[in-house]
């Protein structure tokens, strides 16, 4: 990281579990642009973004503008990214602004809305990983959004709501027994798939999921695709 334009302080950089909002554009080495965000907001050490910048931004000060050159290892890997459109094994230049720094939310405090939409977008960001192979930051941000679902919420909220809410729940745990499938962590994915099938006994992807550890055991390796995820 290099320092472009100093900022207000070392009392003024954010910590792990805020949530900053950043400006950003990325570059690759030729000097191709390939994403430009005018308001990133993330929370630090959720996952939310490549681990570059999670790092990263953790060491900034507030109004600081920074340089970062990052290997593909700590950013989308061999495989890169559709969204955004980042090639396999890019080596990236990210310059970026740290812009603000405010306390995360309680979940306990979110509206069922405001619950279900960060679940969501935890869970999405765990399938995003699945994707590039990382199982470990997955089955991060899978357990992240089974936090925030199953808090015990301080406002009221709707019958439709929990039920959503439940939804998501069963779909994080599904999700998050496909990354311990393949990190080989077997008795996690029967502890996932049964309390999957506690509230749906006849779920499919917990009974397929449940089923292939018995493989896993027997054989050393499971194979599961990605298109049993949610």
């Amino acid at each position: 990281k290099k320092v472009l334009v100093a900022g207000r302080g070392e009392l003024s950089q954010p910590q792990k579990g805020q949530n900053v909002t950043i400006r950003l554009k990325t570059s690759l080495e030729d000097g191709t642009v390939l994403q430009e965000e005018p308001g990133l907001s993330f929370t630090l050490g959720d996952g939310d973004v490549i681990q570059a910048l999670d790092l990263c931004v953790q060491l900034m000060e507030l109004d600081e503008t920074a340089q970062i050159i990052s290997d593909s290892k700590y950013a989308y890997g061999t495989r890169g990214s559709t969204q955004p459109a980042i090639p396999p094994s890019a080596r990236l230049h990210m310059e970026v602004q740290l812009v603000d720094v405010e306390e995360a939310p309680d979940p306990e405090l979110l509206s069922g809305r405001e619950r279900l939409d960060l679940a969501n977008s935890k869970r999405e960001r765990g399938n995003a990983y699945y994707q590039r192979a990382d199982f470990v930051s997955a089955t991060n941000s899978y357990s992240i959004a089974l936090n925030i679902v199953g808090c015990n919420s301080k406002v009221d909220i709707t019958v439709e709501e929990e039920s959503e809410l439940l939804d998501v729940k069963v779909k994080c745990l599904n999700n998050l027994a496909a990354t311990q499938l393949k990190l080989e962590h077997y008795e996690s994915v029967l502890k996932s798939c049964s309390a999957v099938l506690q509230h749906q006994p006849d779920n499919i992807k917990a009974l397929f999921r449940k089923g292939k550890v018995g493989v896993g055991w027997n054989k050393g390796r499971v194979c599961v695709s990605e298109r049993f995820l949610a």
